[in-house]
């Protein structure tokens, strides 16, 4: 049966291979079961249930990928799209989390819209490489900088704005010590490198004491239980508030469908090229039903009560291993269920253990920095201003619009105006009027 469905023989992969890759993926990106649940919380979500939340939606996500498109790729809720839901949208522009919800749901359907109809290819290709490439180093600074601060090792001061932290605080040492040991054991392309660093950080907290008594590390309760249940947050998006607040909410929807639509096509042709997917074209033949499988799952995301679900680039870490069909993502996706009953041994990871996982993801997302054309001055520009803009204003959003008006303008100055697309000036013209009328 599973061959028949799998086309192992075709894919030159066996049932052992694929399991093995499964299992590999999980390990890989395995650390968002306690990285996304502690960044969801920031918004003010109830922090129980989170970790189910954060597992069934990897699960759902992940089995419609496989089934839809035979594809090795696993999906999860997305790291800088989480971040971009609970500091942008509910602290920075204090939306109530069951709004932001009705926000990621919407992103799911006209994500979805546009993979159905065609209009994505249209949209991708009228945005500028340059600020493809800003918003993405500008999420990883963004995600880096959030990472930093958690871990007390930068601090805000009524001067400088931020300054260095106290380092002579042990939990502050042990962030720094684990950002040094994580970005180690990634370079010795050690499997489940941020995983282990995790597991490894919670336990060297078990043995450093806290102000009022206690370890860093809390004693779990028991090893394995039953998962906690998503009541609080089932269903509880507010599907209306993103229509009735539109004024307010239509450059968060847009940000959330631009970020969204990219990262997946970039991992989706990343991965899908080590996987020797892609066809004599370099274009990956199920790229519709794959983009249809990521947007779908961010609308189950949104009921359960996450951030928008998306492609995990450390699928590739599977596919290096041999993974060449969807078995892979269905052990991936069978990983997740059975990583629930080990929730009370979760909750006992204390925050310093993941704030070095959260950093170096955003090192890993600045990689495509190396893309840029440094003699361009106009493509160099305006992917700085993006990214720079990203973590200074605390808003993806914000990194965005500057970037889109930047570009324009620098096109308009150099008389290459031709070369903007309509949707660009489109875009840029509704972020100046934004502005320009304080429409936020």
């Amino acid at each position: 049966m599973l061959e028949k469905f799998f086309k192992l023989q075709a894919h030159a992969t066996t049932l052992r291979t694929e399991i093995v890759a499964g299992l590999t993926t999980f390990a890989a990106m395995s650390y968002v079961l306690v990285v996304n649940p502690s960044i969801l919380s920031a918004s003010g979500m109830p922090v129980e249930g989170l970790i189910t939340v954060t597992a069934l939606a990897a699960c759902a996500g992940t089995l419609m990928m496989a089934l839809m498109t035979n594809y090795p790729i696993a999906l999860a809720p997305g790291m800088g799209l989480n971040a971009f839901f609970a500091f942008t949208i509910c602290l920075s522009r204090e939306i109530p989390w069951e709004a932001a919800l009705g926000i990621v749901f919407w992103n799911g359907i006209l994500f979805l819209l546009m993979s159905v109809t065609g209009i994505r290819t249209k949209v991708a290709n009228a945005i500028p490489p340059a600020l493809k490439i800003g918003v993405q180093c500008g999420i990883g600074l963004f995600i880096a900088f959030i990472g930093l601060n958690n871990a007390g090792l930068i601090v805000d001061h009524p001067v400088t704005f931020v300054t260095i932290g106290d380092l002579s605080k042990p939990p502050t040492l042990l962030a720094l010590f684990g950002l040094i040991l994580t970005i180690v054991l990634v370079l010795k392309r050690v499997n489940g490198a941020i995983l282990l660093s995790i597991i490894l950080l919670t336990l060297i907290g078990a043995f450093i004491p806290v102000e009022g008594g206690g370890y860093l590390t809390k004693h779990p309760q028991a090893l394995v239980g039953l998962p906690d249940g998503i009541g609080n947050t089932w269903l509880a998006m507010d599907l209306m508030y993103p229509i009735t607040h539109l004024a307010q909410t239509w450059d968060l929807l847009f940000a959330l469908v631009f970020v969204n639509m990219f990262d997946t096509i970039g991992t989706l042709l990343g991965v899908s090229r080590r996987a020797q997917l892609l066809d004599a074209q370099g274009k990956l033949p199920k790229i519709g039903a794959a983009l249809t499988a990521d947007a779908s799952a961010s609308v189950v995301g949104a009921a359960l009560g996450t951030s928008p679900v998306t492609s995990y680039v450390e699928s590739a870490a599977g596919v290096s291993t041999g993974g060449r069909t969807g078995l892979t993502s269905v052990v991936v996706a069978i990983c997740f269920l059975l990583a629930l009953f080990l929730t009370p041994l979760m909750k006992a990871i204390p925050l310093m253990a993941t704030t070095p996982a959260l950093i170096m993801v955003g090192i890993m997302m600045m990689d495509s920095l190396r893309q840029i054309d440094f003699d361009d001055l106009a493509a160099l520009a305006t992917a700085v201003v993006a990214l720079l803009a990203m973590p200074l204003t605390f808003s993806i959003s914000e990194g965005i619009a500057l970037g889109f008006i930047v570009y324009v303008g620098i096109m308009l100055g150099t008389g290459k105006y031709k070369e903007v697309t309509p949707i660009t000036y489109f875009l840029a013209a509704i972020f100046v009027l934004r502005y320009v009328f304080d429409l936020k």
